[in-house]
């Protein structure tokens, strides 16, 4: 008896042990820190593809439906907001190693990067991998500063201000579209050579010597500088120039709150608007929300610098040349204009709430009848923007042809039956006389102009229909009468 239990002991054990094993070593599933198969991650809109590839074991750990998802650190290698540039599809990666290519988000910006494989059926997670720089180069061509002029000079004691144009110059786009952007500033030590000055919007210059900047993307190379600027001091007498920054840029958003103008150090300044010298403007920087040409002449010491800026606040006014109803027979069209005064502006037309995704420009001849909307933007900082509305309606014939007198009307604003209609032989211009009573005799509209426009306000309907009765008293004609029945 002892035996037996024994015997059926060991072998539910032995049973047990079939079952469990199988089970946890399916669930034990390890993956081997990511392989990167580059050195950095320089991408653009022309190129953003990167491989990696991973070991894994056992591939049988793997469920039907397991994804494996490649996640990146942040910048100094923090994986605690992670993002996951890559995910297969299910049941898609099922032997190792495996090899899988990603992109790098737009918002890339660092030295140090890191990779992990994470799985999901079942979950498992790899080491990280090396560390490596990665940007996107939102901005990739040449830039300009100081509107590309190649010399400047600084007074003695004094400064000259660098800065990259805003907008771009001539055909050039300016970096500083995007602001998350950074710079660096450097000074030619020789033909092939430069140091590496400050990382700035803008700088102010006090040594002599060749500048320009490169937007900041690490270690990668791009195409993204500027034209070279050689700074000299100035002679003692000398009148040179300096440049004018505006801290929101140019043109800027006032609806957002003013810009600061600023120029180099000095002595004394003057600043003026649209050539009318501005009371009480005597220092280094100036305060405005308006458009306008601003000057300022520094002097410093015995040498003068003047600066000059065409500073455009962003505002900017519209106008539409139709009214806001318009009533347009059948098959007819109305060409609508928008006129503004924004800088590039864009245009998006709607209709009945609908965007209209090929009327793009400030024309729009409009077939259909409805309820139209159009907005215009200006293509800058600024995010302000003008609309319009308007309406194009079934032009409707106040004095149809029709038959004979109606004894039913619906006033309820369907359009349909809206209006008391007669022959045109008894409207205005007829001298015929038409009245309305009620039930009880009390006259409610007389008139010998009659427009079919009786009801002119709603009734007030009630579950019951409303009775009325008409009398019809042309001109050298037999008089008409009968009833008129209201219903909702």
């Amino acid at each position: 008896m002892q035996k037996t239990t024994f015997l059926k002991f060991y072998g539910c054990l032995v049973l047990f042990v079939l079952v469990i094993i199988p089970q946890q070593t399916k669930a034990q599933l390890v993956i081997g820190s990511p392989n990167l198969q580059f050195n950095q991650a320089c991408a653009s809109d022309s190129f953003n593809a990167y491989d990696i590839s991973f070991v894994f074991n056992p591939e049988s750990a793997l469920a039907p439906g397991n994804r494996f998802n490649i996640e990146m650190s942040n910048a100094e290698g923090d994986f605690t907001d992670a993002i996951v540039v890559f995910s297969s599809a299910p049941g898609s990666i099922t032997a190792s190693p495996a090899s899988v290519t990603f992109s790098i988000p737009e918002t890339t910006s660092g030295e140090g990067y890191k990779l992990r494989v994470k799985s999901t059926e079942p979950a498992a997670t790899s080491a990280p991998s090396n560390e490596f720089s990665a940007y996107y180069k939102l901005h990739d061509t040449p830039f300009t500063i100081n509107k590309f002029v190649s010399t400047g000079a600084f007074c003695p004691n004094g400064s000259y201000l660098l800065t990259i144009d805003n907008p771009g110059f001539g055909d050039t786009t300016s970096p500083l579209l995007f602001p998350s952007l950074t710079f660096n500033w450097y000074k030619e030590t020789g033909p092939t050579s430069s140091v590496f000055v400050a990382e700035s919007e803008s700088l102010s210059v006090t040594e002599e010597g060749t500048y320009f900047a490169e937007t900041n993307y690490g270690s990668c190379t791009s195409n993204s500088f500027s034209n070279r600027v050689m700074v000299s001091e100035a002679t003692a007498g000398q009148t040179t120039t300096t440049a004018i920054e505006s801290s929101a840029g140019n043109p800027f958003c006032a609806s957002e709150g003013p810009t600061t103008l600023s120029t180099m150090n000095g002595d004394s300044h003057t600043w003026t608007k649209d050539g009318t010298v501005i009371p009480g403007a005597t220092g280094r920087t100036y305060q405005t929300s308006e458009s306008g040409i601003y000057t300022v002449t520094v002097v410093s010491g015995n040498c003068q610098a003047i600066g000059s800026i065409d500073l455009e606040s962003g505002d900017f006014t519209s106008s539409i040349d139709v009214p806001a109803i318009n009533e347009l027979p059948t098959g007819e069209s109305l060409k609508v204009t928008i006129t503004t005064t924004a800088n590039n502006p864009e245009f998006e037309w709607y209709l009945n709430e609908e965007l209209l995704p090929d009327v793009t420009g400030n024309t729009y001849e409009a077939f259909e009848f409805g309820s139209y909307r159009v907005l215009v933007f200006q293509n800058s900082a600024c995010e302000d923007f003008d609309e319009f509305t308007f309406e194009i309606r079934e032009i409707t014939d106040p004095f149809p042809e029709v038959a004979n007198i109606p004894n039913l009307i619906s006033p309820n604003g369907d359009g349909i039956n809206d209006t008391w209609v007669i022959p045109t032989s008894y409207v205005s211009g007829t001298n015929t006389e038409v009245m309305i009573l009620t039930n009880q005799g009390d006259v409610v509209f007389q008139t010998k102009e009659y427009a079919n426009n009786w009801p002119e306000d709603q009734l007030n309907l009630t579950s019951v229909n409303l009775v009325y009765y008409y009398i019809i008293i042309p001109e050298n004609q037999d008089i008409k009468k009968g009833s008129i029945t209201v219903i909702q």
